[in-house]
């Protein structure tokens, strides 16, 4: 039986430096640092790994908002949704993810598009 994606990624603690990478990445990035201001990083950060692990096939439990909700009313625009895509591409190569990997990573918060920009 092929590994889970969450298996793949490394687990838990690989997945969460990749999270607390690419939201730090996030914190410079000019395109979408502004929205992150007033934001409890720590929350965040907890918060992202939970829905990265849970939606890559790990045991963890989101506590989170539903995407949508979560989103409602930034009107985030397409810049700004690629500009955090950039960010967790540039993680992920940081930690040594592979091409298929981060495909599938990818591909999953595609899949979720929708429920952010100009909700």
């Amino acid at each position: 039986m092929e590994e889970s994606l969450y298996e793949r990624l490394g687990g838990a603690e690989h997945i969460r430096d990749i999270v607390s990478d690419a939201i730090d990445l996030h914190l410079k990035n000019p395109v979408i640092a502004p929205r992150f201001q007033n934001s409890d990083v720590n929350r965040l950060k907890q918060v992202a790994h939970e829905f990265f692990c849970a939606g890559a096939g790990g045991s963890e439990c989101y506590s989170g908002r539903e995407m949508r909700e979560a989103h409602r009313g930034m009107n985030i625009n397409e810049q700004e949704y690629l500009a955090t895509m950039d960010d967790l591409v540039q993680a992920m190569e940081k930690h040594g993810v592979a091409p298929r990997e981060k495909n599938e990573v990818i591909a999953i918060l595609y899949s979720l598009k929708d429920d952010i920009l100009h909700v």
